[in-house]
């Protein structure tokens, strides 16, 4: 096909704006022709992020010299997305921005995280997950009608112990997740599938106050006798970069990297109800093998909560969920991201005892984002467990 018969959308080479910087190259000539063609206004021409960070080596410094560094790459490749006629496709950008709303990422809404368990008890369950969302971008990044879907198989499993006469569990979750993500760059309709295993999570969680230690009738009978009682626990949450995760890809699964999540809860129950409220604040270490080998970081995340529960009898319950996220600003190579994050939640689950160790759980969970960027989705899940 001949320059001159190009019409519309044109996707340009990043080789082709080397070239036509090159005047002694045989492929100057035509490297100009393909760029003269942003002057002619039945035609956009388009480049992408990611094309741009691939080729950074031969477009920053000249072949027999060492490339310059990513950071320094990073920011010409900025000021080639500034010229007038060319249109920057930012794949990459909107990765950077996107990934700490995924649902990966989701807030935690969970009543009864500190609930008094027998000791030595053991559980087990499983969950099926359904997440969708719609995503929100800053507009100069020409990206419009994202929306995610996520299918998740949760596992988990918690064991009750005594440490130092007080009640404590320890909870093993791993997640399999499928998910697709979509949107419009510049008009052009684009979209990726992921499946695998998500990070792996461990907590560990004591009750300093209330709920001390006992087992099987001991244990029946305080609970029978427990009309009005408080309980305060402090918890540690600890993700590990177990995900399916590929630093040449966009989107992950995985985050590689570690985060720490201390929480501290409070629980008044009286007669049958119950007021849970519960704070966390979540720190993130760097990944330095972010997109096409450059540095994420994350700011820390502070998530407080509240629980209103209503039990019927033992093993049967229902309760309504709020909370409210803040921080988490993420950045590239030490530029900022400008993605932070402020996240209202809310929700509804309920608890249904079948038998005296095997029961049902259904949730809602919604998440708003109060921020220009970020992300509005919706969770339903309906899970079992098992104890033994």
């Amino acid at each position: 096909m001949r320059v001159e018969s190009l019409t519309g959308c044109v996707l340009v080479d990043s080789n082709v704006i080397i070239y036509a910087t090159l005047a002694t190259d045989r492929r100057y000539e035509q490297a100009r022709e393909v760029m003269s063609l942003c002057h002619r206004p039945e035609i956009k021409l388009f480049v992408s992020v990611q094309n741009l960070a691939e080729m950074y080596p031969n477009l920053t410094a000249p072949k027999n010299q060492p490339p310059d560094s990513p950071a320094l790459a990073w920011e010409k490749i900025r000021s080639l997305s500034r010229l007038r006629g060319l249109n920057v496709l930012k794949a990459t950008i909107m990765v950077t921005l996107l990934l700490p709303v995924l649902p990966c990422h989701a807030q935690d809404i969970e009543p009864r995280r500190w609930s008094h368990l027998p000791l030595n008890g053991n559980f087990g369950g499983i969950a099926y997950v359904y997440t969708e969302g719609d995503i929100f971008l800053n507009p100069v990044l020409r990206i419009e009608d994202g929306e995610f879907e996520m299918h998740t198989a949760a596992f988990k499993y918690i064991h009750a112990f005594e440490l130092l006469g007080k009640s404590a569990r320890v909870d093993l979750t791993q997640n399999y997740q499928s998910g697709s993500w979509s949107g419009l760059i510049n008009g052009v309709p684009a979209a990726t599938d992921r499946d695998g295993w998500a990070d792996s999570t461990l907590r560990f969680a004591v009750n300093l106050y209330g709920a001390p230690p006992l087992a099987g009738q001991e244990f029946i009978e305080y609970r029978k006798a427990a009309y009005c009682e408080t309980i305060v626990g402090m918890g540690l949450v600890m993700t590990f970069p177990t995900g399916e995760y590929f630093e040449d890809k966009f989107i992950n699964l995985g985050t590689n990297r570690f985060s720490f999540t201390p929480q501290f809860g409070v629980v008044h129950t009286r007669g049958k109800w119950t007021m849970e409220l519960s704070s966390s604040v979540s720190f993130y270490t760097k990944n330095d093998e972010f997109f096409n080998g450059t540095e994420h970081e994350e700011d820390p995340y502070l998530v407080g909560q509240g629980h209103l529960i209503y039990t019927f009898m033992p093993g049967l319950w229902v309760s309504a969920s709020a909370g409210y996220g803040y921080g988490g600003e993420s950045t590239i190579n030490q530029v900022s991201a400008d993605d932070l994050k402020g996240n209202l939640g809310f929700g509804l689950s309920a608890g249904i005892a079948v038998t005296r160790n095997f029961g049902f759980k259904i949730a809602y969970i919604g998440i708003r984002t109060r921020e220009d960027t970020g992300s509005d989705n919706d969770t339903l899940s309906i899970g079992c467990s098992l104890q033994w």
